[in-house]
């Protein structure tokens, strides 16, 4: 059965399914990038068609340097996915935004260290792809809409997130310095699907969820895995939940992504034939 609305969730623990979806099957995706973080859990509902992954693997296996993003977001897209909705944990850089909070994140910083493949392109074929606006407004506006609607959940629209490697945790002097640039939100994952997302044409958003202070909060005690963990599964619920209405607002609306191009600049006869091969299932319009 074909679906005209095709949605992918990036989650994390507890995110493999979504009560009132159907599941349909589990399907491993074989790449040119090796394996995915596990298999997409596929599922049904009205007409739509909603892919699951958590992003680290089942029992968080992977560190966010270690995910393979370009085996998660290739899958994604040979899966149909148009839109995908990233639900992650994050740690806040302003007072406003509390533990408990979710923030939907429209501008990323940079702190990773080189290490992360967050590109497609390389090996005999260049390209560019513009990143100035690097989420989706339209998925974000809706996503934010499906929040206001929920009992219970206090979101806020907006924000930077910088992006750093991990998986330690700031020091106090990083946690001053990005709030001294303006920064929102701080993560370790969402930057390199965000990039790796626009290069394969799928509308991406970021649906952060607020579970600490980092470290740079006076009085405040320095972040805890324990604590964070349990904020999470305090906000799982809500993040189902808002997941939820935003596949059915994309339905109700019928919802139809706009073309994310890319621009290819290496000459036709210099690109190296096996590396055009593996990207067209992923942006094949734009290759010879």
């Amino acid at each position: 059965m074909s679906h005209k609305h095709v949605i992918g969730v990036l989650g994390g623990t507890g995110f493999y399914d979504i009560e009132g979806f159907t599941k349909v099957e589990s399907r491993r995706i074989e790449t040119p990038y090796g394996e995915a973080s596990d298999e997409f859990i596929i599922t049904e509902t009205d007409d739509a068609r909603v892919v699951f992954l958590p992003r680290h693997g089942k029992g968080h296996r992977f560190t966010p340097t270690d995910i393979n993003y370009r085996a998660n977001i290739y899958g994604m897209k040979v899966l149909g996915v148009d839109w995908l909705i990233s639900v992650s944990a994050v740690g806040s850089l302003r007072e406003h935004l509390k533990p408990g909070h979710i923030a939907i994140a429209d501008q990323f910083f940079d702190r990773t260290k080189g290490i992360r493949k967050c590109t497609f392109f390389g090996n005999g074929v260049v390209g560019h792809a513009m990143f100035a606006d690097p989420v989706s407004p339209a998925l974000s506006d809706m996503i934010h809409e499906a929040a206001t609607g929920i009992d219970g959940v206090t979101v806020h629209k907006g924000g930077t997130y910088v992006c750093m490697e991990g998986p330690q945790f700031s020091t106090r002097a990083e946690s001053h310095f990005y709030r001294s640039i303006g920064a929102d939100l701080i993560g370790m994952t969402n930057l390199t699907e965000a990039k790796l997302a626009r290069e394969a044409g799928i509308h991406y958003a970021s649906m952060c969820l607020v579970t600490d202070y980092d470290c740079w909060r006076s009085g405040e005690d320095d972040v805890d895995v324990a604590d964070i963990l349990a904020v999470m599964r305090q906000n799982v619920a809500n993040a189902k939940a808002i997941v939820k209405a935003t596949v059915q607002s994309i339905v109700q609306r019928n919802a139809t992504p706009k073309e994310l191009p890319v621009m290819i600049v290496t000459a036709p006869d210099a690109m190296n034939p096996e590396t055009v091969e593996h990207l067209r299932p992923i942006m094949g319009k734009y290759l010879p």
